[in-house]
């Protein structure tokens, strides 16, 4: 059956942005987390920042209040530690924004010796404080935010997300558009994977 125009609501005098203030998604203050939903109505580049920022905010909750010891605890299936996934996604912030955008790699990871530690990042942990664990992953957040947000001031978002960068990885062109996706999926995984460590470690729950 097809929609008939008389069944349709009437939005004839409600304006384009208060609709998006009433069917937004729900704000900080309204979730038990702390965190906001992206956003219903809005642009590619702020839909995908906004779920970006989500699954930071998720993984932030799902880590927080934790000691060295429980962040360096596994489970007996596997070596992965919420420690070292903060410190896993310091590196991917840093490697996709970073370097392959902004092109400079910081510090700790410019001087690492992959060679001999191909998963050096994930290992961080163990010779890491909390705090310096938690400032890592906070700085590299920051310098990312602060890539994005100059390029959609320089060029606008469209452009921006559209603006094409070289994956230092594999030499290949991706857009910025592509990395941010990618920064999506690596959270979603993770915070997937910091559900059950987090349940293990002091019965934590929540979506």
């Amino acid at each position: 059956m097809t929609a008939d125009s008389n069944d349709a609501p009437d939005t004839s005098t409600t304006s384009e942005d208060s609709r998006i203030t009433t069917d937004d998604s729900r704000t900080a203050s309204d979730d038990p987390a702390g965190r906001t939903d992206p956003p219903l109505l809005a642009d590619e580049h702020d839909t995908v920042t906004g779920y970006i920022d989500f699954h930071r905010q998720t993984l932030a909750w799902k880590i927080r209040g934790l000691d060295i010891d429980q962040l360096r605890a596994t489970l007996p299936s596997s070596a992965m530690t919420l420690g070292g996934m903060l410190s896993h996604l310091s590196f991917v912030e840093d490697f996709w924004l970073s370097l392959c955008v902004g092109g400079e790699m910081p510090e700790p990871w410019a001087s690492t010796d992959w060679d001999a530690d191909q998963d050096a990042d994930w290992h961080l942990a163990g010779t890491s404080d909390a705090d310096a664990l938690w400032k890592l992953w906070e700085d590299s957040v920051e310098r990312s935010r602060g890539i994005v947000d100059g390029l959609v001031a320089a060029h606008g978002p469209d452009a921006a997300m559209a603006g094409r960068h070289e994956d230092k990885g594999s030499g290949e062109q991706v857009t910025l558009r592509w990395i941010l996706v990618h920064l999506v999926e690596e959270y979603a995984r993770h915070v997937g994977h910091a559900d059950l460590l987090r349940e293990a470690i002091d019965g934590l729950t929540g979506e």
